[in-house]
């Protein structure tokens, strides 16, 4: 059976503070003291309870994230390989990641709980919403927070975003290049802002050429296969069809490559579709018939840098950029070609 922190104490004959403070690395602990507690730790099978932690160190050592039940994004694939990049940084610095269930009546009020009974040292906050109360609420309390995404103008929260607006309108663009028109936007859920970036991108690269988009062929919704399949079925059977999708998702494309082969379609020949690509391992873009062209960033990425932004303001480091925006690759594949003449 593990030893407490009280019986590996008295094993080595040292004070609880000692060992503790050994155990978090404390400068002020020699090295062999260190090294010979560290030793006993591993022998006997120790790991500090974050409340004993929390009191040597007066840190909890641990990250917060809070999601809404109904929301069901640990079954979201995206979610997933984003908290499996901050787990990734998390694990490597000795700190936990603490997930808060909630409801969305009650995820502000969880918020404040976590801030106040010192669970965590910083939260992550992600998919934020266009005037997100969360973010609000977590910058008049003024403690440790990274968002993922674009966090609003004039509030002074640390955040991480890629260049949704610009990935979408160099998509857009690279189409209208290509010669095509009605190019229908199956994007994501439009409360939240990386889809009216997206959509703001879109329109941008329609201004940009003198065109005009087929607004009746836009839709926004959750980023799945089956949204994707649902979207393009409606489009392919209105009047005036699209020659071209662009996809919020590797999953909305799948569903839009299902729905042009029940209709009898060819990609590229008939339809060109371009999808952002968030570098799931499951679902690569290169490895699909036909090879997809995409907007590409890994969200595995984006979510080891949102723990690094968090671990740092933990540690007291001033970050150079606080609102950190990385740009986004078009990657040209077999998926894109010229219209049909019709």
């Amino acid at each position: 059976m593990a030893m407490n922190l009280k019986e590996l104490s008295a094993h080595l004959g040292l004070s609880q503070t000692t060992v503790s403070r050994a155990l978090n690395g404390y400068p002020e602990v020699g090295e062999a003291t260190r090294l010979r507690v560290m030793e006993a730790a591993s022998r006997f099978g120790y790991r500090p309870s974050p409340a004993a932690r929390r009191l040597a160190t007066g840190t909890a050592h641990a990250l917060g994230i809070v999601f809404p039940v109904e929301r069901n994004v640990l079954l979201d694939p995206l979610f997933v390989e984003f908290l499996a990049g901050v787990s990734e940084t998390a694990g490597r610095n000795n700190f936990d990641i603490l997930i808060s269930p909630t409801t969305s009546e009650t995820e502000i009020a969880t918020y404040g709980r976590l801030v106040r009974s010192g669970t965590v040292d910083a939260v992550i906050i992600s998919s934020p919403a266009v005037d997100d109360p969360r973010i609000v609420r977590i910058g008049a309390l003024g403690f440790p927070a990274v968002v993922h995404g674009r966090a609003g103008e004039g509030l002074d929260v640390v955040s991480l975003d890629i260049d949704n607006r610009g990935a979408f309108l160099q998509a857009t663009r690279f189409l209208l290049q290509l010669g095509h028109r009605r190019i229908a936007l199956v994007n994501g859920d439009e409360r939240f802002t990386f889809a009216v970036d997206r959509r703001a991108g879109t329109l941008d690269a329609f201004a940009e050429a003198g065109n005009q988009p087929s607004l009746d062929l836009f839709s926004a919704g959750p980023m799945t296969m089956e949204n994707g399949y649902r979207a393009a079925r409606a489009a392919l059977a209105g009047e005036g069809p699209p020659t071209a999708f662009l996809c919020g998702s590797i999953l909305v494309a799948l569903g839009v490559l299902k729905a042009v082969a029940e209709s009898g379609l060819e990609v590229p020949g008939d339809i060109s579709i371009i999808a952002h690509d968030d570098e799931m391992p499951a679902f690569r873009a290169d490895q699909m018939m036909p090879p997809l062209t995409t907007t590409r960033s890994s969200i595995r990425a984006a979510g080891a840098r949102v723990a690094e932004m968090a671990l740092a303001q933990v540690t007291g480091e001033v970050l150079d950029q606080p609102h950190e925006v990385w740009p986004v690759e078009l990657i040209v594949r077999a998926s894109t070609a010229p219209p049909p003449v019709r």
